[in-house]
């Protein structure tokens, strides 16, 4: 059986290889799909807004033409907008009432019946369908009736999943299911959805659906019946040696519920679940939030609090992903550290040998000057760690006196029962100043290893896009950003973090600074980074 599903999506999607190798491929098309989705809605949106005009045009004295074009609107809607489908419903049901048509008064209260179970209300289906009396009912309305009514308490099972309720909601579901099925003709694809269906309602999935699997394999199905039936299919493939093709059935019924603007949709949802299980923690976030974000647009209430229930989880994991990743890689980079050290020393020894031996004078002369570069860069490093490093002490060390004197100021105050002066004594400290003493002494030891940054930085820009410090000022914050950008800080969370401002006025300063650059915006790091230190400048 499996043989046979593997070679089924084979010839039935048009993928190469066998299923238990697609998933990754899967999981591309339909990132790509998500990416085109408005494309796909912006065509949906198109037939409406065509039906609408087409609805505007109808006389209002023409009922069966007004009936037929709110009934496409609201197939339109129906798994797109709960809020705008239900105004279709309404107007459906007003229309039978006007004609006396009591069949498509009863058809209405149908779709509504769907749309509040689409909604998540269980109560106002239940009562919906009440209303609706099944013997006046034609075949093809009862089929859709009992559809609903199946449907409606197998998610109640669901929902309750108890002792209690969980039971009689399903074997309800199943007289249902019966029911409809027994409605149905042969070789349809009614009857084989509704047989599968109940095969899920009723836990059989032990074996993959035939149905189902005909379904796919001999009908010609419309988008949104493709992505239901192989949603459907993938229940059946729970078992641990069977995951790599219920992802596969779920990412087919996503990448389809997308292709038909199908926001009320379950396969995106479980595929963020499933992927979450197995770790894959980026794109279970990404889909689960776009079934969020389905959820939201169709107005699916109970759908949106399980999928609440979830993202938060899977965020708080992929914080806890992210930080281990940190950590690895600053292991990695200590390593590296160490690895350079030692081939900066090999090199060195190399050096020496080759200058004992007199081998080759090209070779000396090459060697030379790139080792003279080599060298140079670890002066400037050594000279900017060095200045940094006796900074940070110097300061460290201000701070521990400062605490250490407030420590003892503390302490004989609460000694001698004075609290309230406690407080006195920590509203000194002054935080906002301390901060400024920070950036006043970072600019000096900066402008002290670098004293010719502001002028070649200057030097990059038009004379009126210029940016000098102001008689107060050291360094300014335009200036100071693309210091901790020489110093090797790039990244502008941390440099935000630095700064206090947010990550986006970070970027928006780099960005203005670099449009006015007289350079590209490429090179203008580059340049940068090419400001020599002090030392470097009095060798030269």
């Amino acid at each position: 059986m499996r043989i046979f599903v593997l070679i089924l999506f084979l010839v039935f999607f048009g993928f190469s290889a066998y299923s238990l190798d697609r998933t990754d491929s899967l999981i591309t098309v339909l990132k790509t799909e998500l990416s085109r989705k408005k494309i796909y809605d912006d065509q949906k949106e198109l037939r409406i807004n065509n039906l609408k005009k087409e609805l505007e045009a109808t006389s209002r004295t023409d009922l069966n033409g007004q009936y037929i074009i709110c009934g496409k609107l609201y197939e339109e809607y129906k798994v797109y907008q709960f809020d705008s489908a239900y105004v279709y419903t309404q107007k459906l049901l007003n229309i039978g009432i006007l004609a006396h048509n009591t069949a498509r008064q009863n058809d209405s209260k149908i779709k509504v019946g769907f749309l509040l179970l689409s909604s998540g209300m269980f109560n106002e289906t239940f009562d919906c369908l009440k209303q609706i009396n099944v013997h006046l009912l034609n075949d093809s309305s009862k089929l859709e009736y009992y559809a609903i009514k199946s449907r409606a308490f197998s998610d109640l099972a669901d929902y309750n999943n108890d002792k209690n309720y969980a039971p009689y909601d399903k074997a309800q579901a199943i007289k249902y299911a019966d029911s409809a099925i027994a409605l149905t003709k042969p070789n349809t694809f009614d009857r084989l959805y509704y047989m599968g269906n109940r095969q899920v309602i009723m836990d059989q999935l032990q074996k993959p659906s035939v149905y189902y699997i005909e379904l796919l394999d001999h009908y010609p199905l419309t988008l949104h019946q493709r992505a239901m039936v192989a949603t459907g299919l993938s229940y059946f493939y729970a078992g641990p040696f069977d995951q790599k093709t219920q992802l596969n059935l779920m990412a087919i019924g996503a990448i389809n519920d997308i292709r038909s603007s199908t926001k009320e949709t379950l396969a995106i949802f479980k595929l963020g679940e499933q992927l979450y299980i197995k770790g894959n923690l980026d794109d279970a976030y990404v889909f689960i939030n776009q079934a969020m974000d389905d959820a939201q647009f169709y107005g699916a209430r109970l759908r949106k609090l399980k999928i609440g229930a979830v993202l938060p989880v899977v965020a708080d994991r992929i914080n806890v992903a992210t930080e281990n990743v940190k950590n690895k890689f600053l292991v990695y980079l200590l390593s590296i550290a160490v690895v350079a050290v030692l081939i900066t020393l090999v090199s060195f020894i190399v050096f020496i040998q080759l200058k004992k031996l007199k081998v080759k004078e090209k070779i000396i002369e090459e060697k030379n000057a790139e080792l003279e570069r080599i060298n140079d860069k670890l002066i400037e490093d050594t000279h900017i760690k060095e200045e940094y490093i006796g900074y940070f002490f110097n300061v460290i060390s201000g701070y521990i006196l400062k605490l250490e004197k407030l420590k003892r100021s503390v302490e004989r105050k609460i000694s001698i029962k004075k609290y309230e002066d406690v407080l006195v004594s920590v509203n000194e400290i002054n935080i906002k100043k301390e901060r400024e003493t920070l950036f006043y002494t970072f600019d000096h030891v900066f402008l002290k290893i670098f004293p010719n940054f502001i002028n070649t930085f200057n030097s990059l820009l038009k004379k009126e896009d210029q940016i000098w410090p102001k008689d107060h000022e050291v360094l300014n914050t335009d200036l100071r950003i693309f210091a901790l950008m020489r110093l090797g800080i790039n990244d502008n969370e941390t440099i935000a973090n630095i700064l206090e401002y947010s990550v986006n006025t970070i970027y928006v300063y780099k960005m203005r600074i670099k449009a006015k650059a007289l350079v590209p915006s490429d090179q203008f790091d580059q340049k940068i980074m090419d400001i020599k230190a002090v030392d470097i400048l009095n060798k030269s």
